[in-house]
């Protein structure tokens, strides 16, 4: 799950930083996680603070979101409520620490683009990649550079497309639930079990259901540009031996 200082959840979430405190301190908004004077906040304050914006686009007022929200913490205990965001966001991704990752130099331009795309993070000076297939890639390569832009080059040119297939993704995944549950249903402590187990499952496969439509895609799209690199190539052979 993500930290967030306060100024990047005031990106993320489009809420100001002033409106963030202001939340925090009427109560709509759960409290930070303080390291020292530090405070972090996670993937839950962001989905709160989108909650709060819908429903004041709704028209509902501060006071009824927090009526709303401190029945929701009333309703279910902290087991609950920490399941069923354990499900929606996954299990913490924590970066692979490898000495193969000595062979990149954290200071090239390129992996300054990664880590800025979140596909690697720095922790006391040490890079570490988020993914451990990627450090077992690149740990076999003497020399990665060609490699991490080629990385550079799948992430500009699928971030845009992937954030679309996600929404579709959550819809599917909502109508789901609503289909278990019913709209409009607030599920009571005694369904959200079957709920949290429901969301994981359902994101599980989702997952899945991507990843084997983007293989057999990419097989297809792989054996396509290999026939017409071939040809080329030929081609290219021909022209020459005329001359």
């Amino acid at each position: 799950m993500a930290d967030y200082r306060l100024s990047e959840l005031a990106t993320a979430s489009g809420v100001s930083a002033r409106n963030v405190r202001a939340y925090r301190e009427r109560g709509l908004l759960d409290p930070p996680r303080r390291e020292g004077r530090a405070a972090f906040y996670d993937d839950h304050h962001l989905a709160q603070l989108r909650t709060i914006n819908e429903l004041l686009g709704k028209g509902y007022t501060s006071a009824h979101i927090l009526e709303f929200f401190e029945s929701m913490r009333r309703g279910h205990n902290l087991a609950d409520i920490l399941g069923l965001q354990q499900a929606l966001f996954g299990e913490t991704v924590h970066p692979r620490e490898r000495d193969g990752t000595g062979n990149v130099d954290p200071t090239d331009a390129d992996v300054r683009r990664l880590v800025d795309r979140g596909l690697a993070q720095e922790d006391g000076g040490e890079l570490q990649w988020r993914d451990a297939r990627t450090a077992d890639i690149l740990a076999g390569v003497e020399d990665p550079r060609d490699y991490l832009k080629t990385m550079l080059r799948v992430s500009d040119g699928t971030a845009a497309l992937l954030d679309d297939v996600a929404v579709a993704v959550v819809d599917a995944l909502r109508a789901g639930v609503v289909e278990r549950f019913g709209p409009k249903y607030v599920p009571m402590p005694d369904d959200m079990a079957e709920l949290e187990q429901m969301v994981r499952d359902y994101r599980k496969l989702a997952t899945r259901v991507i990843a084997v439509h983007l293989n057999t895609s990419l097989r297809r799209r792989l054996v396509q540009a290999m026939s017409d690199y071939t040809t080329d190539i030929i081609a290219s052979e021909d022209d020459a031996a005329s001359l």
